[in-house]
């Protein structure tokens, strides 16, 4: 891999790390209570599971500059959703709950990337 595809993928990870603590700050101040960020296990990642006391949200966030493309939520594929599912399960056998599951998607727009001033961040609830 040459040098600048590695500094891009690098910048890139950079990006979606700031957008993930932008949704996480921003379900803090809505009263969410985040049980992990970045969750990993074999099957796969999920970028945000939080909690509302009724709700156990499994968010995947996806940061785009603009919709020009399409919109971000239209990036969660059905693989991507099935990878998210089966991560969601082992995470829920690993801790149990009588909240109700849910899988959201947090679309960020952020015009300048890291240095936008005023992101726009839209809650996809029940995404899939």
């Amino acid at each position: 891999m040459d040098v600048k595809k590695q500094e891009q993928g690098a910048k890139n990870r950079l990006l979606g790390k700031w957008g993930e603590a932008l949704v996480a700050n921003d379900l803090r101040r809505k009263g969410w209570r985040i049980l992990a960020s970045g969750y990993r296990c074999r099957l796969g990642e999920i970028d945000i599971i939080a909690s509302d006391g009724k709700f156990l949200s499994f968010t995947e966030v996806k940061l785009r500059k603009s919709a020009a493309y399409g919109t971000a939520g239209e990036a969660v594929t059905l693989r991507k959703q099935s990878r998210i599912r089966a991560t969601a399960e082992l995470y829920l056998a690993r801790y149990p709950t009588k909240l109700q599951p849910r899988f959201d998607v947090a679309e960020v727009y952020a015009p300048e990337g890291a240095d936008t001033v005023d992101p726009r961040i839209n809650y996809i609830e029940n995404a899939f």
